[in-house]
């Protein structure tokens, strides 16, 4: 295995063996795909090496380590990120050169890695990076999903979902580690027996299958760190019915191997029926038992005993998905090593943390009862003697108090509560920003609070910015590293430096001129996908994010309608040009967000056939959103739209990248806004709309979405105008869901309510934008404030506060 890589020729000759060795072939006659999957094989090799030396270091100091639970990890490519971790870059490039080849030919031929999402995996992945590269001992774990969630296309103006074929190209990054395979049950029967004054549980009748783990390097940047991903893929246990088979009933023959496949097939499978449901549980259940066998197995075999798995192990739960880690260690402790119900749950609170990401209560995780009691039986008992234990502690603390008993009870109603099973079974649960935080402490899980005030915590989000700002804005980091010097890669804090040149023409100069190249190579790729030619010099104003009603895309579009209906009043309206740039993703069962997609798309369609109102005004769609398209869209955003309603959105992690960028953030005092503003200052954003507190007290005064739309004649048109339609298309639904809606509840997310606000604040934005020195300090100051919110200040507050872990070199 190739340890080090100090020279372009000795990547030369590593490319060259990997070639001649997996593939039979040489430089001069090896496909671009055998050229990427040899060089590919070359880093890997070196990753495994690093890592096996980090492991091996960490096992000789018996650290902490912590295991990070996340049902998604949104990686996207890997080649070019492992190299400019490794420090190879310079090296590989040299290499190809000297061979004939491209290097960044190479990494267009690695697909996006099907493993994730949006924010959720996004974060997840962005924090496996800064673990590494703050020399931590971590592990992730998720599933090795063989279709991730879905490759985008829109035809005719709808969302389609095809299948995201990733692993042929991808696979090259993962080690399968057949030796850790191991077994996850589900259904059955239990029966109780008691041996030598100890409750042996015997569990029967199981359907029965094989998890077996692949495995990622993620590298540290400058460092020695390199994170494991483990992935499961199920497999099925049952032997192959040979004689099925040779009597040609082939389907039956294979039938339960395709059901066991079905667990690692897709990344949240439509829930909206009951086979979605029990897929989604199956799934969630197959990823924590196998996660957690692999843990206590591997802690008992280093330290023969399991008094000091908390000592030793960190678990974090990420987002409600893996709840079920604490009712699994539960029973692994209880029936394997045959603890106390008492220690066994000492050890488990003291071990699992948990972070939520959302305040929605459709988002707070349920599951049917007698869904669990059937599919897992044992957790499900588990799960019922800690609800009716804890019920208990409730009563003595509030005696009498059935209302909040039943509000926080785990079980209630035919249902199982994951987030308050988060709560109960960790000892540290955080919000995501400072508001967000707040929000669960004074309301959402406000019992808790009074009950376990020092369990709850804040972490705000932070981004990876070694690769949404170094990698993906090079033109930037020149200029950076000019000024400042290139410290800030490894310690982000220093972007502050930047501002001393906060009134340097010549540094703001420089930045409109960065910023203007970028916006070019963007055009090249909307031109590319859809054939529209936009102008770089016009506003790039950008929501890049997943489709849902409260991060309102509605009311960017109900906005764009208006400038759309003005212009054609008066094409001669002096506004600057505007390039309105969406990228989305909406869950396949998601009928609204699909419809506000569709929206969008025809809008752009309407607005592309009158050559003049064109020139001011662009709507572009990017379909098939990924991490790599991020990659060439954000360094490129002038604008940075996040417009949820405020007290819907937890944190955000989009409005960090952009911002590190130089965009400007036009948003609500919603999630890390607020802090963000708090960094920047008035100056340096666009901040419109209704507080949390606000939006609480319109609702409790009882929301008239028709006020709003009798008064404002130029929002009447724009809703109005979505009966007739736009690109042959009506949206009548649409104007009818903001004015009477479902069962009554009309525009839900307040668009109209905040109209007014945004078209003002929109009207600001494209005034100070015309001063170009003022709207590049803009730029400036929020790049210099960056590196608050990087992925490495929340790791950092994470192995501080919560998890107790020590770096390897300390």
């Amino acid at each position: 295995m190739i340890s080090a890589i100090t020279s372009a020729s000795q990547a030369q000759q590593a490319i060259s063996g990997a070639l001649s060795r997996y593939f039979g072939t040489s430089v001069a006659e090896a496909s671009q795909e055998q050229l990427y999957k040899a060089v590919a094989t070359v880093v890997r090799d070196i990753l495994l090496q690093k890592r096996n030396d980090f492991n091996a270091a960490g096992k000789k100091a018996q650290h902490k380590r912590v295991y990070y639970f996340s049902i998604e990890f949104l990686m996207g490519r890997s080649l070019k990120n492992n190299l400019f971790s490794l420090g190879l870059t310079e090296f590989f490039e040299q290499a190809a050169r000297d061979m004939g080849f491209s290097l960044p030919t190479l990494y267009d031929q690695e697909p996006d890695a099907g493993l994730g999402n949006g924010g959720l995996g996004r974060l997840a992945a962005c924090y496996m990076d800064a673990l590494a590269s703050q020399n931590l001992p971590a592990y992730g774990f998720s599933i090795l999903y063989e279709y991730g969630l879905f490759k985008q296309k829109i035809v005719e103006g709808w969302q389609t979902e095809l299948p995201d074929i990733w692993l042929p190209g991808g696979e090259v990054w993962l080690t399968p580690r057949t030796d850790l395979s191991c077994n996850v049950r589900f259904n059955g029967t239990l029966s109780e027996s008691w041996e030598d004054g100890r409750l042996n549980i015997l569990h029967t009748d199981y359907d029965e299958v094989e998890a077996v783990p692949y495995d990622m390097m993620v590298p540290g940047y400058d460092s020695e760190g390199v994170s494991l991903l483990r992935l499961w893929r199920a497999r099925e246990k049952r032997k192959f019915d040979m004689a099925l088979f040779s009597n040609g009933d082939y389907a039956r023959a294979t039938m339960e191997n395709t059901n066991a496949e079905m667990i690692s097939m897709v990344l949240y499978p439509s829930d909206n029926h009951f086979e979605g449901k029990t897929l989604r549980l199956k799934q969630q259940y197959f990823l924590v038992s196998a996660s957690m066998q692999y843990i206590t197995k591997n802690h008992f075999h280093r330290y023969k005993t399991m008094a000091n798995f908390a000592e030793k192990t960190a678990i974090h739960i990420n987002d409600t998905h893996p709840a079920l880690c604490i009712p699994e260690l539960m029973r692994i402790l209880l029936d394997d090593y045959h603890m106390t119900w008492e220690d066994a749950f000492q050890i488990v609170g003291d071990t699992m943390a948990y972070t939520n990401h959302t305040v929605l209560s459709e988002a707070l995780e349920t599951w049917p009862e007698d869904m669990i009691s059937r599919m897992l039986p044992r957790i499900y008992n588990i799960i019922k003697d800690m609800n009716e234990r804890f019920c208990k502690t409730v009563w003595e603390c509030f005696p009498g108090d059935w209302g909040k008993i039943e509000h926080m009870a785990i079980l209630s109603h035919n249902q199982v509560r994951m987030a308050n099973l988060s709560i109960v079974g960790s000892h540290a649960v955080n919000g995501v920003s400072r508001l967000h935080t707040e929000i669960l402490r004074d309301d959402v899980f406000h019992d808790f609070y009074l009950l376990w005030p020092r369990k709850f915590k804040n972490i705000t989000n932070g981004i990876a910015h070694r690769r949404w700002l170094c990698q993906a804005n090079p033109r930037l980091c020149g200029l950076l590293d000019e000024t400042i010097g290139p410290g800030y890669a490894k310690q982000p804090d220093r972007l502050k430096q930047l501002m001393k040149f906060s009134g340097d023409t010549a540094v703001l100069q420089r930045l409109g001129e960065i910023k203007h190249r970028n916006k070019q190579d963007f055009a090249k790729l909307i031109a590319a996908q859809t054939g529209v030619v936009v102008d770089p010099t016009a506003i790039f104003d950008v929501q890049i994010k997943r489709l849902h009603e409260y991060k309102r895309q509605l009311l960017n579009a109900l906005h764009i309608v208006s400038l759309y209906l003005q212009l054609k009043e008066n094409p001669n309206l002096d506004i600057p040009p505007r390039v309105f740039v969406f990228a989305a993703k909406a869950a396949p069962s998601y009928i609204m967000a699909k419809k506000i997609i569709s929206l969008i798309v025809n809008l752009g369609a309407e607005i592309e056939k009158d050559p003049i109102i064109r020139q001011k005004l662009r709507v572009v769609f990017m379909e098939n959103y990924c991490v790599t398209m991020a990659e060439a869209l954000v360094p490129a955003a002038d604008v940075s739209e996040q417009i949820s309603l405020a007290g819907k959105e937890a944190s955000g992690t989009g409005n960090m990248k952009l911002m590190a960028n130089g965009a400007v953030t036009l948003g609500t005092m919603d999630g890390a806004n607020v802090e963000i503003r708090e960094a920047v200052g008035d100056d340096s954003i666009f901040i419109f709309g209704m507080s949390d507190n606000e939006v609480d007290d319109l609702w409790r005064q009882g929301y008239l979405a028709s006020y709003y739309y009798q008064r404002n004649p130029r929002l009447k048109a724009a809703v109005d105008a979505l009966q007739h339609g736009f690109n042959g298309t009506s949206f009548a639904d649409m104007a009818h869901y903001l004015l009477v809606g479902d069962r009554g509840m009309a525009d839900p997310y307040m668009c109209l309510a905040d109209f007014d606000a945004y078209a003002a604040a929109q009207t600001q934005l494209g005034e100070v934008h015309r001063d170009n020195p003022s709207w590049q300090r803009m730029a400036l100051v929020n790049i210099a404030q960056a590196g608050r919110f990087a992925a490495d200040r929340a790791i950092g507050e994470y192995a501080r506060d919560i998890w107790g872990l020590e770096r390897l070199d300390s």
